[in-house]
């Protein structure tokens, strides 16, 4: 098959295309026939090599984590899927950006999700999914989502305010017609964020989910005035320091299919801010690090 690998830790010029052994799936497992693969900041940090502390990885490595595609072949014990069936899902920490890819948790596709759109749902959701269900009920709650024009903020947002949220969204002044787009009040982050708060808000914020790792955890919980109304899924250094629940992704079946319900009825559907064909997954790795991305970028195979 063909796939994007990196045969050591760098920048975007280890980036390659070339022929790779197909994988095949284990038990509870599936492969697919990728259509689409989406950019994560985790695919760069995995890449550079600057969490391999704690995400060792083999090399040589195929870039990626979440993907769309048809399924092409099961492994033993799964009768969830049959070949054919139209997928979006989770692997393993690389081996998503190829024709061919593993998945070890996958929903079925809603019909009115495109192929990128599918692909960009996987990692994002399940994360804004697991962040959100740790604050607990949301019906009838203000909720202030740190990083909200991103993949995971930006699903967050839409996911949130299905289940019953108001939300807040900071984003630079640039983003900020962007979260009005997906339902969210926007907000400029950093320095004053409390007072611009205020006089948006003047009830106050009832929970905070935090999305950006920008060094603001410390001020967050100021705002709701307690750690266990706080919730990160990126921030887990100042997390521990301050008492902040940390809410990590995991390859969970049963997220992925309600993200594709709230997808089905029309209540989320995954931005794109760009997509790139595998021969420029170079390019798509560089953008993603630029960061101030408006949702997801996607590889199309």
């Amino acid at each position: 098959m063909r796939a994007a690998r990196y045969h050591e830790y760098g920048g975007t010029d280890t980036l390659v295309v070339e022929q790779a052994p197909d994988p095949l799936p284990g038990p509870g497992e599936i492969r697919v026939r990728v259509m689409a693969a989406s950019v994560n900041p985790v695919d760069w940090k995995v890449r550079n090599g600057s969490v391999r502390a704690f995400l060792p990885i083999d090399l040589p490595a195929i870039p990626g984590r979440d993907v769309a595609g048809l399924v092409d072949r099961t492994g033993e014990g799964v009768s969830s899927v049959d070949i054919g069936d139209r997928v979006f899902g989770l692997g393993g920490v690389t081996g998503a950006t190829a024709e061919l890819a593993v998945l070890s948790a996958w929903a079925h596709a809603p019909a009115n999700w495109s192929d990128t759109e599918a692909a960009a749902a996987g990692l994002a959701s399940v994360t804004a999914l697991g962040g959100l269900k740790a604050l607990g009920q949301l019906e009838g709650r203000t909720l202030l989502i740190e990083g909200a024009a991103g993949g995971v903020g930006g699903a967050a947002v839409e996911i949130a305010r299905a289940l019953g949220a108001t939300v807040i969204g900071t984003a630079s002044e640039r983003n900020h017609a962007f979260l009005t787009s997906l339902g969210a009040l926007p907000v400029t982050y950093g320095a004053g964020l409390a007072e611009r708060l205020a006089s948006l808000t003047p009830s106050g914020v009832d929970l905070v989910l935090d999305a950006a790792a920008s060094g603001s955890l410390a001020d967050l919980v100021d705002i709701v005035g307690d750690p266990d109304r706080v919730v990160t899924v990126a921030d887990h250094v100042n997390a521990q320091r301050l008492g902040v629940r940390v809410a990590n992704a995991v390859n969970d079946a049963t997220l992925l299919a309600e993200a594709g319900a709230l997808g089905e009825q029309g209540r989320y559907a995954p931005r794109i801010e760009q997509t790139y064909p595998l021969e420029e997954i170079a390019k798509a790795h560089a953008h993603s690090e630029r960061g101030h991305v408006q949702g997801k970028i996607v590889v199309t195979i």
